[in-house]
């Protein structure tokens, strides 16, 4: 069965000036709009019944997925239920793609790390124009409907570029314009595992900073606020003392910022490792234990310090270095001794062997990465009450069959919804009738159950 509809088309009409203005004109069943919502007539499905979801009533699931000029697909709808989705199709069918549009569901920029004008569909239309431009502009749209422990919800969001460079994402929930992506964490989690992320142990700290700030994300919308304000404090000032501006009065609101928002982050990041670290410890075979921790001065600080006491020190720290990170950028005075949050890191070890996991071969690190998402998935459900959808991109391809089953028994234990990817469609077979198989080749999807 085809789900393309070719007689989709966005709802956001577009002002004089180029900007999505989210009028919304009349338009199709199925059409996507960044308010998140599709509109219904004959035939159209509203993604499973009121029995259904009473049943499921702890479980995040999405159950309808609108897809306008994102990646390779120009508009695309799948609905599902409560169960799992196999995407299963030859490389580059656009299966990761669809993965990627669910993880835009939550604050950041999706699971590829991609810039918002990096997703707009690069296809030539009938007259010749890029059909992702608009009146100058270029534009994409995903529209969910989420079926949650407190009722139905309708997400959008989408890319509104001005043509300039300037980049803008637009989220609407229930129709309703939200100023900030982070209002997208209080109706909807995931955790997400790609090929990518295998190096996540050997590669640099900032993508496991990043990992650990989803988790947080996940209990603390507000995390995502804090963060951003962060980083501005960290650049503005580093640009105010190396163009030698020595506005003693900005500098000392800069170091403020910085220094209340660097233990606010710190806790909410070190409070997370310990609640993910006792999570690992309930790990079970045939993924290895993984013991959890931070590396950083302020996090260390916090353990013995009251947070006053810790943001008076830092702010101390940072008027004290100035003359040294203006001559040498950072901040800190370049004291290894001071590791702030921007260069914290997440360490992670194997219990068992005691070795740190960039140390362990790659087939332990890849089990220690499992382990760690599905870790914090139950972590998630059994704090918040509510698991977190689950997007687990060409998981099954390297494991053995009995590898397969256990991650498949993990993935139900962790009781959320999964999006699984894979080229082989029978690696998938043990999940049966608790998943939606669709084969997908060339920005095109086929249901085959």
């Amino acid at each position: 069965m085809m789900i393309e509809d070719k007689s989709l088309r966005v709802g956001a009409a577009h002002s004089p000036s180029g900007g999505v203005t989210f009028a919304a004109p009349a338009h199709p069943v199925g059409a996507a709009t960044f308010d998140g919502r599709t509109e219904r007539g004959a035939g159209a499905s509203d993604g499973g019944n009121t029995e259904d979801f009473l049943v499921g009533a702890h479980r995040l699931r999405v159950t309808r997925l609108t897809l306008t000029r994102f990646r390779g697909y120009r508009q695309t709808r799948i609905e599902t239920d409560a169960r799992s989705v196999v995407l299963s199709g030859p490389n580059g069918a656009g299966k990761t793609n669809l993965l990627e549009a669910v993880s835009f569901l939550v604050p950041g920029r999706g699971l590829r790390q991609a810039r918002l004008s990096d997703v707009v569909l690069a296809a030539p239309g009938a007259n010749g124009r890029d059909e992702a431009t608009q009146n100058g502009t270029s534009t994409w749209a995903v529209a969910a409907r989420l079926d949650t422990p407190t009722g139905r919800v309708d997400l959008g969001t989408g890319f509104d570029g001005d043509g300039q460079g300037v980049e803008r994402r637009v989220v609407r929930i229930d129709g309703e314009g939200v100023r900030s992506q982070a209002a997208l964490s209080e109706h909807f989690s995931a955790l997400w595992l790609t090929p990518q992320m295998d190096r996540l142990f050997i590669d640099g700290a900032d993508a496991r900073r990043r990992f650990l700030d989803r988790l947080v994300f996940g209990f603390d919308p507000a995390h995502v606020g804090r963060t951003n304000a962060y980083r501005h404090a960290v650049r503005e000032r580093a640009k105010l003392l190396k163009d030698g501006v020595g506005d003693a009065h900005w500098l000392n609101a800069l170091e403020e910022t910085i220094a209340r928002r660097a233990v606010a982050i710190a806790a909410a990041r070190q409070e997370m490792a310990h609640r993910l670290d006792q999570q690992c410890r309930r790990g079970r075979p045939p993924f290895p234990v993984a013991r959890v921790d931070l590396n950083g001065s302020v996090e260390r600080w916090l353990e013995d310090k009251p947070a006053l006491t810790v943001e008076d020190h830092l702010r101390r720290i940072l008027r004290d270095s100035r003359p040294f990170d203006a001559r040498h950028g950072g901040a800190g005075g370049g004291r290894k001794d001071i590791v702030l949050p921007h260069r914290a890191d997440l360490v992670v070890h194997h219990a068992v062997k005691g070795h740190r996991a960039d140390m362990c071969s790659t087939g332990e690190q890849k089990m220690l990465l499992t382990g760690l998402i599905l870790a914090g998935a139950r972590m998630l459900a059994a704090e918040r009450g509510v698991a977190p959808v689950l997007l687990l991109d060409e998981v099954a391809a390297h494991l053995d069959e009995n590898h397969r089953v256990a991650l498949f028994a993990a993935v139900a234990e962790a009781g959320g919804q999964a999006w699984f990817t894979g080229t082989d469609p029978t690696l998938f077979a043990p999940l049966g009738e608790d998943a939606h198989f669709y084969r997908v080749e060339n920005a095109q999807l086929t249901k085959m159950n």
